[in-house]
């Protein structure tokens, strides 16, 4: 299951990866985020927060992530990865190079540190 929390008023949304990943997951990301994005042009930031990465139930599911990539990085400004998973080290360092989006990794303690950097205060 994947809990997404747009928070309007900022400009970001809260993703909350909880179990493995299913294709269902990311296009409800997708239809939760999409209409926010069209109204406003982007997302100031998207805030990953997991304390262990949980991986992707199938490969169609793991494709259809990479779609909601491919499909989203031009539209957000930072990427937070708030969790203590060698995934955030991991994407930190590959993302940057495959997407336009700022992708930085925090541990899981640090979501507020990680809330203010996305919003450009830290």
């Amino acid at each position: 299951m994947l809990k997404v929390t747009l928070r309007e008023e900022d400009g970001i949304a809260i993703v909350e990866p909880d179990g493995a990943l299913s294709q269902q997951d990311f296009e409800s990301a997708a239809a939760a985020i999409d209409p926010f994005i069209g109204r406003c042009g982007a997302l100031k930031g998207l805030i990953i927060y997991t304390r262990e990465f949980p991986g992707w139930d199938s490969f169609t599911a793991l494709l259809t992530h990479l779609k909601f990539v491919r499909d989203h990085h031009r539209k957000v400004s930072r990427v937070a990865m708030v969790t203590d998973s060698l995934a955030g080290d991991l994407a930190e360092a590959v993302t940057s190079h495959f997407v336009q989006a700022e992708v930085r990794h925090f541990p899981f303690r640090e979501f507020a540190h990680a809330r203010l950097w996305v919003l450009g205060l830290g």
